[in-house]
């Protein structure tokens, strides 16, 4: 689950990590009213959506004036923001946030990541602040410090030390650095984050550390014990698909392809994703049915599955271990006939009475395609979403 900026922020204020003063605002007035709440001086006026890249996409402007933050504020709400983190459509304006203007001397990057490779959290810092860190992975990795926190031991004086010379701070900063970095460490472990990232964290032109910007990521899997934190969660910046396949316990993630996949076993769904792109296809979801795969929770799948119009083609891929594949094959067939699916589905049973299931699926004669290898069912589905297509 993802948080927005002013969300991280009163959490950072919680844990002792230094922002700006910042108001909320849902209308063009409400954003006039914060910044002459916030004093004399420039106000940022920030569009509060669940992507990065906002300052280049137009939703981060300067303000000299309370009018000017409301005309930035009414430029921004109605609209949707698109940046490269954002799909083609871009995410609603809902809410800015109004912030007073900060005196910057140097601007840094900083975040906490859970690392699967080393099991790990693993801290990232970088004196190449305010861009992409993806741009600076990519052509200047060498501006990149990382520290692996062992989680028996926590952040180390070593930690500390290795980042702030990483960013050329002095002993001062480096001891205010030690405390920023601690308090961050007990909010990412109390908080059940899965990523913190600020950036840019600042120094500003009197010395002092501040997050000029926040996000923090929650695993969704700890959520049932934040109870807190779920009450931030704004339905609006997330795909409504995958907010429905949660409803009927589906896990689905949407794409851009045009084959959709039904799938039961994340790694099987994994599987059967890389199959497609590797015979030239593009699948257009992640979607794990689950081990109990039963005819409502298929027709579910279907219904959201056929609410994206760009596929042409629906490949499942199931193995009937804990179900078996005659009663997922009458499944299959009642959620086809109860859907009223009109494209081309090729269906790969394996497991107990498989071969009852196929036959079942042939007999339906329904628009099914009953096949017997993985490989040969995603060459299919893959050359049907083409014949579909023209």
């Amino acid at each position: 689950m993802n948080l927005h900026e002013y969300q991280a922020k009163e959490i950072f204020k919680n844990y002792g990590i230094p922002v700006p003063d910042g108001i909320i605002a849902a209308t063009p007035e409400e954003a006039e009213q914060a910044a002459i709440k916030l004093g004399d001086g420039i106000t940022v006026v920030k569009a509060q959506v669940h992507a990065g890249g906002r300052g280049k996409a137009g939703g981060v402007k300067l303000a000299k004036t309370p009018e000017e933050a409301k005309k930035h504020a009414s430029s921004m709400f109605g609209n949707r923001l698109i940046t490269h983190q954002t799909d083609a459509k871009g995410l609603p304006i809902n809410l800015v946030y109004v912030e007073k203007g900060s005196a910057i001397d140097k601007e840094f990057y900083l975040s906490m990541v859970i690392d699967r490779t080393s099991e790990r959290l693993v801290i990232m810092a970088s004196a190449a602040g305010g861009m992409d860190i993806e741009e600076v992975a990519e052509t200047s990795p060498e501006k990149i410090c990382t520290a692996i926190v062992d989680p028996a031991v926590g952040i180390s004086g070593y930690h500390i030390r290795s980042i702030g010379n990483a960013l050329d701070l002095t002993n001062a900063q480096v001891k205010e650095l030690g405390k920023l970095l601690g308090n961050l460490y007990r909010l990412f472990n109390d908080c059940d984050a899965s990523l913190l990232e600020i950036n840019p964290l600042i120094l500003t032109k009197s010395g002092e550390i501040v997050a000029l910007d926040g996000k923090i990521n929650i695993e969704d899997n700890a959520l049932y014990r934040q109870p807190k934190l779920v009450a931030y969660r704004d339905v609006t910046q997330e795909d409504e698909n995958e907010i429905e396949a949660a409803k009927h316990d589906l896990n689905y993630v949407s794409l851009d392809g045009n084959i959709a996949c039904m799938v039961n076993g994340a790694g099987l769904a994994m599987a059967t994703m890389d199959l497609i792109q590797l015979k030239g296809g593009k699948p257009a979801n992640f979607l794990d049915v689950g081990g109990g795969a039963t005819a409502q929770r298929v027709a579910e799948a279907f219904k959201i599955i056929l609410s994206n119009k760009k596929v042409e083609a629906v490949l499942v891929n199931i193995f009937g271990g804990i179900v078996r594949c005659d009663l997922i094959a009458e499944g299959i067939i009642a959620a086809v006939q109860e859907v009223g699916v009109s494209i081309p589905v090729v269906v790969r049973l394996e497991g107990t009475n498989v071969e009852k299931g196929r036959e079942l699926l042939v007999k339906s004669r329904l628009s099914i395609v009953a096949a017997t290898d993985l490989t040969k069912a995603a060459e299919q589905a893959i050359q049907l979403a083409k014949g579909n297509a023209a």
